[in-house]
């Protein structure tokens, strides 16, 4: 079979046909492949039943692979794959860009499919590029100027009560604190295309009372979150997913009840991001996580 690109939605993802991931993939196919990302963000890859190895294979071909996470453990004997579990706590419904709280969040991720439970559980990403172009022009103006402090130390429970388990994996996230500042319009490094570089980290505008800063950046959210700027993907077990980690948001809706869900994400090491003046992203706190970024 031949590599074939099918749109899934009219503004961000397709699925990808005619590849088989688990081969070694020649350079041709790699850039398809990385082209694909960059214009579709999110490519799927259907009944593809990878291991770990296999995995990390994969999405060695789009760059220089991170360590698991910052602060979170990888999976035993693998310090380069994040189980993300539902029975332990990994349920992320909250939109999100993964790991922008350091200096050089990933250029990609890769989701892999493991266990999934019968309803509910399926993976919202978002097209933060096709959000920026919907902005009116006078918001978009403003917003070029202006720059976000992302932390992973903030209330992410949302004022839930926390229980012991609950704690400790917040004590676990929390062990280095990070505060970086990011330019609120990225430009994305390959097309140079602008988008909103905001998500769940992203606490304050600098410059701004807090008030101000949450109000405006949730007024920045809702177009990210449009539902015209969304792709949802329904997961079988053996599905891949790819998707360019400098121009989406995504999000995993907590409706499957108490069943099980498991997914392993393997990321590809990112750059310092640029914001519409040039000027490159800065740590505020913390360190520049040498064991995390490439």
């Amino acid at each position: 079979m031949s590599l074939e690109i099918h749109k899934v939605g009219g503004r961000i993802g397709a699925e990808i046909t005619g590849v088989d991931t688990s081969q070694p993939l020649d350079a041709e196919t790699v850039g398809r492949l990385n082209e694909a990302l960059v214009a579709h963000k999110a490519l799927f890859f259907r009944e593809q039943h990878l291991d770990d190895e296999g995995q990390l294979r994969f999405a060695a071909n789009f760059g220089t692979l991170t360590t698991a996470h910052p602060t979170v453990p990888s999976l035993e004997g693998q310090p380069s794959v994040l189980p993300v579990d539902s029975e332990d706590g990994g349920r992320a419904n909250r939109w999100h860009t993964d790991v922008t709280f350091v200096r050089t969040p990933p250029k990609a991720s890769t989701l892999r499919a493991l266990v999934v439970p019968p309803y509910g559980g399926n993976t919202l990403i978002a097209d933060s590029q096709a959000a920026y172009r919907d902005l009116p022009e006078a918001l978009r103006e403003l917003a070029d100027r202006l720059w976000a402090v992302h932390t992973n130390d903030y209330d992410y429970a949302q004022g839930k009560e926390l229980d012991e388990a609950d704690a400790e994996r917040r004590r676990v996230f929390t062990a280095v604190k990070y505060r970086t500042a990011h330019p609120v319009v990225r430009v994305h490094p390959e097309s140079g295309e602008r988008g909103l570089f905001v998500g769940g980290f992203a606490q304050s505008i600098l410059g701004l009372p807090s008030a101000e800063s949450h109000d405006l950046l949730r007024s920045l959210q809702a177009y990210v979150t449009r539902p015209e700027n969304v792709v949802r993907w329904r997961w079988s077990v053996g599905d891949l997913v790819l998707f360019d980690n400098r121009a989406t948001q995504h999000y995993a809706p907590d409706d499957y009840d108490d069943l099980p869900r498991r997914l392993h994400r393997v990321t590809v090491a990112g750059d310092v991001p640029v914001g519409v003046s040039g000027e490159s992203s800065y740590l505020i706190e913390g360190d520049e996580a040498p064991h995390y970024t490439s």
